[in-house]
């Protein structure tokens, strides 16, 4: 008799969290030959789970030690919509406990190895101490396998099972990726508008967003955040303005006569568009914002829609990232630093300093305060230079150490690309121009790395982070079928 179940959506939300499958192989020929071992197994597997971060949901799927539990275990591992799959490798195994697994999974799978002891004790040493040791005896055949199927070849965590810094650091590597690969399926990025004075660059298909990261990119309009600004209560207002003072400073001006001490009308105006903004998030369900609109002037909308700057700058460091100009690729790229934990600040080129060998990058629209050196500032500005408009301005640098960039650009092919390059973010003052600027320095020299970065054909815009993550960045291009160049490693 047929069987029909009805599923219930409202039950199945997707979670925040990513899902990591955790497997183990062994052989089962072992388990008679060797009492005891099996046991052993099962303890170096929990061993492994439990090494695992607080921030992922772990799903333990056992060992499989024969090609039949293999064939039962891939049915419930592509139920269980997986983000990444660890295979422990806790001793030998033949690889056609796991070649189906392989086959039909398109999730990264990382292959680990890692043995409980730093050398076996030679005058002591037995099969069974080289069985519990054999971590990494199955790697070349799995591999070679995955070749022969025309999988990608897996990633490797080879070393030692405790004490092993180096292996806890790609660990939590790999369940970062598995982060960002999961927001991204799961993403509604808003658009509003379209690219400042048609920067061709920036232009976008919104199908290609949904191809290749599987994220959906929602139209939005300024009216939307229009009707959430005018139902704004006095409260709500004053709240806002008290988290915008407490949060930023508000110097007097310097040296650029288009900036001003923050004006109490400026700051109304930033805080009562924040709180529409957020209230606009929230109700549409939305991952992050990419927006420009010019609107009539002395209207409401262009009012509204040219003061998000600050409420933008306090949702992106809450995990929600906001993209001026209308850059959507470049929202992708903010969201996917912010995934990994690194920031994710919108940035350009500025000025080059020849003599001190660095650049300026940073931009006048909505930046990550989250990784900010010190506490940021806001000022008021008579103009936003280049756009319509007027009012605050947020001005900072990102925190001195090492830093990463992460353009994405679409492709004559019809893909992406993501180009990336690490440098050095460095101390020194920077512009008081309301905007955020940030002294990098990237090798060779200023004037090679620039020539490098542009002839990758990298976007206008970036997202800029701290840290260096340009392999990781490259493993999640890999992982998602897209072309990875790091600029910085020529």
């Amino acid at each position: 008799m047929k069987h029909v179940t009805k599923i219930d959506y409202a039950s199945n939300e997707a979670t925040a969290r990513p899902k990591i499958g955790v497997v183990g192989v062994g052989h089962h020929t072992y388990w008679g030959q060797f009492p005891g071992l099996l046991d052993e197994m099962y303890k170096k597997l929990d061993l492994f789970v439990g090494k695992l971060p607080e921030y992922v949901d772990v799903l333990d799927f056992g060992m499989i030690d024969d090609a039949e539990k293999a064939y039962k275990a891939v049915d419930v591992m592509t139920r269980s919509n997986l983000d990444l799959l660890f295979c422990d490798m806790v001793t030998y195994a033949t690889s056609g406990t796991f070649a189906i697994i392989m086959r039909n999974l398109n999730i990264p799978i990382v292959l680990v190895a890692l043995q409980p002891l730093q050398g076996l004790d030679y005058s002591k040493a037995s099969t069974y101490m080289q069985l519990m040791n054999d971590d990494v005896c199955s790697l070349p055949e799995f591999t070679g396998v995955a070749m022969r199927m025309g999988k990608r070849i897996p990633d490797t965590i080879i070393g030692t099972l405790q004490d092993d810094p180096a292996v806890d650091i790609q660990i939590d590597e790999y369940c970062r990726i598995a982060k960002v690969l999961h927001g991204l399926k799961h993403a509604h990025f808003g658009h509003i508008g379209h690219s400042l004075n048609a920067m061709l660059d920036m232009h976008f298909d919104p199908t290609m967003f949904t191809t290749f990261f599987g994220c959906h990119i929602k139209a939005c309009e300024a009216n939307e955040i229009v009707n959430e600004y005018n139902g704004v209560t006095d409260e709500d207002i004053r709240k806002a303005q008290d988290k915008i003072l407490a949060f930023f400073d508000t110097p007097d001006p310097v040296s650029d006569p288009i900036s001003m001490k923050l004006r109490d009308e400026d700051l109304y105006v930033a805080a009562r568009v924040y709180v529409a903004l957020d209230q606009f998030i929230t109700k549409s369900k939305l991952s992050g914002l990419a927006y420009y609109y010019d609107g009539p002037a002395e209207s409401l909308e262009r009012q509204v829609m040219s003061n998000l700057i600050v409420g933008n700058s306090l949702l992106t460091a809450k995990n929600i990232p906001m993209c001026g100009e209308s850059d959507v690729k470049t929202l992708i790229a903010l969201f996917i630093m912010d995934r990994m934990g690194i920031g994710g600040s919108f940035a350009e080129l500025h000025p080059v300093d020849f003599g001190d060998d660095f650049i300026l990058v940073g931009h006048d629209g909505p930046h990550n305060i989250s990784i900010a050196e010190g506490k940021p500032v806001i000022r008021s500005l008579k103009k936003y230079h280049g756009k319509p408009g007027s009012g605050a301005g947020v001005e900072f640098k990102i925190k001195t150490g090492p830093i990463t960039m992460l353009s994405i650009n679409s492709t004559y092919d019809g893909k992406f690309k993501f180009v990336i390059a690490e440098g050095e973010s460095v101390d020194g003052p920077i512009p008081p121009t309301g905007n955020t600027n940030t002294r990098g320095k990237f090798n060779p020299d200023i004037r090679t790395f620039l020539s490098n970065w542009v002839k990758e054909g990298p976007t206008h815009h970036f997202s800029l982070g701290i840290g260096h993550h340009a392999k990781t960045l490259k493993k999640i291009a890999g992982y998602l079928g897209l072309e990875a160049v790091i600029v910085t490693d020529y």
